[in-house]
């Protein structure tokens, strides 16, 4: 199966509210798809969020790298062969957020072109279970956010945006358990907010105050102070924002981690896949991260969350309910906190492209 043919869409659609991330704000997201069409006449499609400050990228740059390096390095390849194409990607040091939109690409045409969903392809469920993510705001818009998002999708785990210092932190956790209820489950990522010597502390903190995983808690390495905060810890901590590659992803486990983000919006379905195997291998949990998706490249990802056994925490993919805009039809509902997937093979057909080729214009 080869690429005959395809088209790159650079958009931006608008949030509900101002969304202020650990080392930037915005009041909307700026995001490339491309669409990929197969000699066969199959079709894919794939999604990147573009954040400069997360991955370093414009969307002129991405769509230069996709178009100037990675597709031409896919001329002779059977694309429905993913290793083959992670082979042709791999002697491009770099640019995960580029590669990743190729490699998602290609893996939704070859399931177009085999008529079997993704998620299935995967040896995934279809059904995914999910959590809401609070970000960064006063504790007192935190706590109602969270509230009306569990009252509305029946979320059981709330994600909370640390890292506004810790005693900021501590009252958002407690406004944010009296409103939307004790029963609820609850994750802090503080992004990496805090020294060294003072996470300690904070980690006895969210234990004290019910926290069941902490995320990122200070600046992560696979060396000895990692390892030993691991074991002194009094409750789980997720390794994410240095932990990108396969390579990153076995320091840490070599280092002594036992739980692991990996976003297959950010890396890609084959690295994600390769993650998954290491930590199956190893007893390394997993938890299907957040990358800031639009509703089509939440479908995307979930392909790959579908297939996530035993996750540590639920799938974080749903900020795009905090979208005003979306450029596909009929997202499935979350009820019960809890989505299921499309059991299509042609991922392309859910693109409302017309609406995604005015929302380009603009």
């Amino acid at each position: 199966m080869r690429i005959t043919g395809h088209e790159t869409f650079v958009y931006r659609l608008p949030y509900r509210r101002t969304v202020r991330w650990f080392n930037s704000s915005e009041d909307s997201a700026v995001f490339v798809a491309l669409r990929l069409h197969g000699e066969d006449g199959s079709a894919g499609v794939a999604e990147a969020p573009v954040k400069p400050t997360w991955s370093g990228l414009s969307p002129r740059a991405l769509v230069a790298l996709v178009e100037d390096l990675y597709l031409p390095a896919l001329g002779g390849v059977d694309v429905g062969d993913a290793a083959a194409v992670a082979k042709a990607l791999s002697v491009f040091p770099g640019n995960h957020v580029a590669k990743m939109l190729v490699d998602n690409g290609c893996a939704a045409m070859a399931a177009h072109r085999a008529g079997v969903p993704l998620w299935r392809r995967f040896g995934g469920t279809g059904e995914v279970t999910l959590s809401w993510c609070v970000t960064r705001q006063a504790p007192e818009a935190m706590a109602a956010e969270a509230a009306d998002m569990v009252a509305a999708h029946g979320f059981d785990t709330i994600k909370i945006k640390g890292g506004q210092g810790i005693e900021t932190d501590r009252a958002a956790i407690r406004a944010i358990r009296a409103a939307a209820g004790s029963a609820i489950t609850y994750t802090v990522d503080a992004n990496g907010a805090y020294a060294l010597e003072e996470t300690p502390d904070y980690l006895l903190m969210l234990a004290d105050e019910g926290i069941v995983l902490a995320e990122d808690p200070t600046p992560l390495q696979p060396d000895a102070s990692f390892a030993a905060l691991v074991a002194a810890s009094p409750l789980p901590i997720l390794v994410d924002s240095p932990c990108v590659t396969r390579d990153q992803a076995r320091q840490f486990t070599a280092a002594g981690a036992r739980a692991i983000s990996v976003k297959p919006g950010r890396i890609g379905f084959t690295e994600a896949g390769l993650i998954r195997d290491d930590a199956q291998a190893a007893g390394v949990a997993l938890c299907s991260g957040l990358y800031a998706e639009s509703a089509l490249g939440t479908l995307l990802s979930l392909q790959f969350s579908a297939a996530l056994a035993n996750p540590v925490a639920p799938a974080e993919q749903s900020f795009y309910l905090l979208m005003a805009e979306q450029v596909i039809d009929g997202m499935p509902p979350i009820r019960d906190g809890r989505i299921r997937l499309p059991d299509s093979a042609d991922l392309a057909s859910l693109v409302d492209w017309r609406r995604l080729e005015d929302a380009t214009k603009n």
